[in-house]
């Protein structure tokens, strides 16, 4: 196991020059102010303080792009996690929520030193864009207590449920759902020329704000704000806490730890992928999920919450100019400044504002055109995407992952069983076969030849046993070309083994041509070609045939 250790920082620094810096230190800038309403708007709809995002930003943001393996991702609090965590605090209270984030960030360390980076893009694109899809759904269902003001003390975790309890409680406060709706609009039409300059929900929270001061809707219209709920937001650092490490807790929190570990590993990499496209580089994705399960111990130690790769922060990052993770370094400290000098100002910004930010952030989360596209994808993939959807909003995320990962594996051996063909030589069409006409009328009586194209693995492994039975007689010699064999495995293999027995109980042989490297190993390791005999394994079909034909003339066996 390699465990070389080296940020994409060490690389970038060597020919740092004042123009990289002032490009970073705008781009830094920028997304700084960017994350601000997103990382409390992400805490709040996970049911923790808007504290808590604020330092998952700080600590996780900092440690993703000081250890990470992309030169621009920006790192912290995202959407992905709104489901799930919420879930995890109503369940289990902040205090599990730390430990779970805790575990999930060494179950990160352990995937990037077992060099794991490379074995995400086995995830199929239906999976994450139906469980990306399902989140913002889930996201909108638990934004609409702050984005109509609803009077709801305890709201369950259930999406259902959730949905149920609102509606039976829905007295909205015309003023919050005004607030709301106005942020919605803004955002939606904020001309993209000041989006450099002004980010336009920031616009929105200062605005709010300020309407709040002025027209003093909290205490005319109870309008709740991030004072009248939390008290504010602390000015300082976050105090450092190690959690209970309580072996019972940690069995109850594994597999919601192992479902945000590897939320944190696909949307990370996802964005490192998107961000090496936009600035054509390439990312060490072993060493992103080092970082980012140094990020969420970090972010757990301080109280923080989940943390991973912000594709929409990465990219208004590669925008605005970034050039190396000091941009991103940078980003994390402007977030701190603020916390220090201007937290205080932050307990007049409404809920109904900071709901608006994440109703506008589920909507472009939605794969709108993946729903139009279903009926033109294959039935298989269309399943698989909405059984993801629908598992993530009806149930529950890690359902939805687990249950669309071993669909997605079904699918596969389905296809590639499919992709399987087992042909005779009278039926072998292939036009690059050269042997094919020349050898249709040269083989001798008795003797059998079959092509296996493609894989030979346990979804496909009867087909030539079928294959056989369909000739409806059983050979002196059956030829296996197997120049088109791709792969085989213990399956495979075993049925090759009760077709040589049973041939070789009525005096009858196997003959095998043309092996590539993986299949002639896997024989090889399990014995079978021992038992077969090196004089049965052939380079060609020609010298197969010159086999068969001794074969045929040396005395048949006693069964």
């Amino acid at each position: 196991m390699n465990l070389a250790f080296r940020p994409k920082l060490f690389d970038t620094l060597k020919d740092y020059s004042r123009a990289d810096f002032t490009a970073d230190l705008i781009a830094g800038v920028t997304v700084g102010i960017v994350a601000l309403p997103l990382a409390m708007a992400f805490a709040i709809a996970s049911g923790v303080d808007p504290k808590a995002g604020l330092y998952t930003a700080v600590i996780a943001g900092f440690l993703i792009s000081l250890l990470g393996g992309s030169k621009v991702q920006i790192g912290g609090p995202t959407g992905a996690f709104v489901a799930i965590v919420y879930g995890i605090v109503a369940q289990h209270g902040v205090d599990g929520l730390i430990l779970c984030t805790l575990m999930a960030g060494v179950m990160l360390l352990i995937m990037g030193f077992a060099r794991l980076g490379s074995l995400i893009k086995f995830i199929p694109f239906p999976v994450t864009a139906g469980f990306t899809s399902g989140i913002a759904v889930l996201i909108l269902s638990t934004q609409i207590k702050d984005f109509f003001g609803l009077d709801v003390r305890n709201v369950p975790a259930d999406f259902v449920h959730k949905l149920v309890v609102l509606a039976r409680n829905f007295e909205p406060n015309w003023i919050s759902a005004a607030l709301a709706a106005g942020s919605v609009a803004v955002i939606f039409l904020w001309p993209r020329k000041l989006t450099g300059k002004i980010p336009a929900s920031i616009a929105v929270l200062v605005a709010g704000a300020v309407a709040v001061t002025v027209f003093a809707l909290d205490k005319r219209y109870a309008v709740e704000t991030i004072g009248t709920r939390f008290g504010g937001i602390p000015q300082g650092l976050p105090p450092f806490s190690f959690p209970d490490l309580n072996f019972a807790h940690m069995q109850e929190l594994f597999r919601d730890a192992l479902t945000i570990a590897l939320l944190a590993a696909i949307e990370s990499l996802l964005c490192a992928v998107v961000a090496d496209g936009m600035i054509d580089d390439r990312h060490d994705s072993n060493q992103e999920l080092l970082a980012q399960g140094a990020a969420n111990i970090g972010a757990a130690l301080f109280g923080g919450i989940p943390a991973t790769g912000a594709i929409a922060r990465t990219a208004t990052n590669i925008r605005n100019g970034a050039r190396t993770p000091v941009a991103g370094i940078i980003h994390a400290l402007v977030l701190l400044v603020i916390v220090l000098a201007a937290a205080p100002l932050a307990k007049r910004i409404p809920l109904a504002v900071l709901s608006g930010v994440l109703v506008m952030v589920a909507i472009r989360m939605v794969e709108w055109q993946h729903f139009k596209r279903l009926l033109r994808w294959p039935r298989g993939d269309a399943a698989m995407f909405l059984l993801a959807f629908g598992l993530t909003v009806l149930i529950d995320l890690t359902v939805a992952v687990e249950v669309g990962m071993v669909l997605a594996a079904v699918l596969y051996i389905k296809r590639t069983s499919e992709a399987t063909q087992i042909t005779s030589i009278e039926q072998d069409t292939d036009p690059e076969d050269k042997d094919r006409v020349r050898t249709r009328t040269d083989i001798p009586e008795g003797v059998v030849v079959f092509r296996i194209f493609g894989a030979f693995l346990f979804g496909a492994a009867d087909k030539l046993e079928i294959a056989l039975k369909r000739t409806r007689q059983k050979p002196r010699v059956l030829i296996l070309r197997m120049h088109s064999l791709l792969a085989i495995d213990a399956t495979g293999i075993n049925v090759l083994e009760e077709i040589y027995e049973k041939l070789r109980r009525h005096g009858g042989h196997v003959v095998i041509s043309g092996l590539h490297a993986q299949p002639l190993f896997a024989m090889e390791r399990s014995g079978f070609i021992d038992r077969l005999g090196l004089q049965n394994l052939c380079a060609d079909l020609d010298h197969a045939l010159v086999r068969a034909r001794e074969l045929l003339n040396s005395p048949v066996p006693h069964a």
